[in-house]
């Protein structure tokens, strides 16, 4: 992703000034503080385009981020902010609300406002910003969401996606489908809004619209579990059978094959493992949610062209 700013490249006298600049370039127009530690200022910021979303992350020493109001004259950007916090603590202030929000959990800012925002000491934070006008919300169910993130079934969804998104943002950034990929993460985050802000309509189509990523995010999370089918898969989604069905038909998913493949490659990846006893077939195979280990070597061996013996011995040879 391309860096923005690295202090370490800097003499500690011009770091201050580089982060208020790197700070502009990146986001709206804001206050900016910085905690001076012994050694100077640290701050490492990357931004990377993703169509009409953009990812910002910034790590470093302690700092203060506050929009006042002279901040919103003229024709600002009318950004919205989905950020996870990297390390540290960060505590978000707007809309008359304080949040702490702790390293691995997420916030919403709406840029378009003022707020303050800081964390102390070592931290760090990674954002999705996109403008108002794509997420296609009135700014109030933007607001009505960031209080509310964490009620919301899509919360853990949306997370881990972007938390796959900025750790792999300079490679995926690259990639010729990095408009679509910005489109679709939008419309996740759109969900995730709609579904805490509890809008009524517009939330029960957010739901429908992430159905199947979330049935899919759970049967990861599940596949050790040998009961784990579409009748269970159903149930714990609130659908029907007969629907879950009919949402992997539009997405050209056989479930019983997108599980039994999951399973496969489970158990391939756990085979690969370095270990100074090499794990037992059987072992593997339950561990994947087979119960029929004879069942596991043939399925492994039409998916791979090998037997799972095989293929653990030669990733042992490696």
């Amino acid at each position: 992703m391309p860096v923005l700013l690295d202090t370490r490249a800097l003499p500690a006298e011009q770091r201050i000034e580089a982060v208020h600049q790197a700070f502009a370039r990146a986001t709206v127009p804001t206050r900016v503080r910085l905690e001076v530690p012994p050694g100077g200022v640290r701050a490492h910021m990357q931004l990377a385009q993703f169509g009409a979303g953009q990812v910002f992350t910034s790590t470093g020493s302690g700092l203060r981020l506050t929009r006042l109001p002279h901040h919103l004259d003229g024709d600002p950007p009318r950004l919205v902010a989905i950020a996870v916090q990297e390390r540290g603590t960060g505590v978000l202030a707007q809309a008359g609300r304080v949040s702490s929000v702790p390293a691995g959990e997420m916030m919403v800012t709406d840029l378009t406002s003022t707020y303050d925002f800081a964390w102390r000491g070592d931290g760090g934070s990674q954002a999705y910003q996109v403008d108002v006008a794509e997420l296609g919300l009135p700014v109030e169910v933007v607001r009505a969401a960031a209080g509310r993130l964490p009620v919301s079934p899509l919360y853990d969804l949306v997370r881990d996606h972007l938390r796959q998104l900025f750790r792999d943002a300079e490679r995926l950034a690259a990639d010729p489908a990095a408009a679509a990929l910005g489109a679709a993460t939008t419309e996740l985050v759109r969900a995730l809004l709609v579904s805490a802000a509890d809008d009524g309509r517009e939330r029960r189509e957010a739901l429908e619209g992430t159905l199947l990523a979330r049935v899919l995010r759970h049967a990861r999370a599940h596949l050790g579990e040998p009961d784990l089918d579409a009748a269970r898969l159903a149930a714990a989604h609130h659908v029907s059978v007969r629907h879950l069905y009919a949402q992997c038909a539009r997405a050209g998913i056989s479930l019983e094959q997108w599980l039994i493949t999951q399973r496969l490659e489970a158990a391939r990846r756990v085979l690969a493992r370095p270990a100074q006893h090499p794990p037992a077939i059987a072992a593997v195979a339950a561990s994947c949610g087979f119960t029929d280990a004879g069942h596991f070597a043939r399925r492994f061996r039409a998916a791979y062209g090998m037997s799972p013996r095989e293929w653990r011995d030669r990733a042992g040879r490696r």
